[in-house]
């Protein structure tokens, strides 16, 4: 689906990823994981194309991303900032339409299969009541469910979130990370997202990605990289898995703490 090779990211002077060879295939939900400024965002904005490496390479589908034509690109790829403004009055419905723009092609207006696959999408994040509702109207964590809904109807293979649960209540952070492990399992799509939420991305991911911010990285499936000892490394606090009842639970441990992992009966 998309894989980097030597991929190298920097903010000013300071190093933020090196040579990053990492493969995302098609079924896959990756979590992103971090501290603040460890270049979770700058990563998925060069993925989306919005940002060029500062060395290595990226390759969408096999071929370079840099040679995707833009209408193209936005049919394999989605991506969801970590903010937005909203500086005219559109309509929830309006706003949601126009991530079917790669697919007019020699049409100006959508057409019926464009609000079909508008209407199921704010259907789908519980937000259809909402479609004629001025978007600067909405709350936060509404107009958030708004911006994953155009998400899912721009209908690409990949799908790029920085920070999708962010703004959501408890409900629709789990039906959020439900339906995206759903696309990856039912659908075949991949998954890239940044969170913060530990036990989100533990529920939700096949695999993470950690980013310690100074270069460092590590990669693979949930189960091996979502250790106490990993995370606590690469957030900088010690990490407290729990088993208990079948489920698998993260908390930050007390400061002098060792990262363990403790067995609840």
């Amino acid at each position: 689906m998309i894989e980097t090779r030597e991929l190298t990211l920097r903010a000013g002077a300071r190093l933020l990823v090196e040579h990053l060879d990492w493969r995302v295939n098609a079924g896959e939900s990756w979590c992103v994981i971090g501290p603040n400024g460890a270049g979770k965002s700058t990563l998925l904005r060069t993925l989306a194309g919005l940002r060029p490496p500062d060395a290595g390479a990226v390759d969408l589908a096999g071929k370079p991303l840099a040679a995707w034509p833009l209408p193209a690109l936005a049919r394999e790829r989605a991506y969801l900032a970590q903010a937005r403004g909203d500086a005219f009055a559109y309509r929830v419905i309006e706003t949601v339409l126009m991530a079917r723009h790669p697919y007019h092609a020699d049409r100006y207006w959508e057409g019926s299969d464009d609000h079909a696959a508008a209407e199921e999408a704010l259907r789908t994040l519980d937000v259809l009541h909402l479609a004629q509702r001025d978007v600067r109207t909405l709350s936060g964590g509404e107009r958030q469910r708004v911006a994953i809904a155009a998400l899912l109807a721009q209908d690409t293979p990949l799908l790029l979130l920085d920070e999708p649960a962010g703004a959501l209540d408890l409900a629709h952070q789990v039906a959020m990370t439900k339906l995206l492990a759903g696309l990856c399992r039912e659908r075949g799509k991949a998954v890239v997202s940044v969170g913060h939420d530990l036990n989100l991305a533990w529920s939700g991911a096949t695999h993470a990605l950690l980013l310690h911010g100074d270069g460092r990285w590590r990669a693979g499936p949930v189960p091996e990289v979502m250790r106490a000892d990993l995370l606590g490394a690469c957030l900088g606090h010690p990490i407290a898995v729990i088993e208990h009842d079948g489920r698998t639970i993260f908390l930050p441990a007390a400061p002098s703490a060792e990262p363990v992992v403790r067995r609840v009966q």
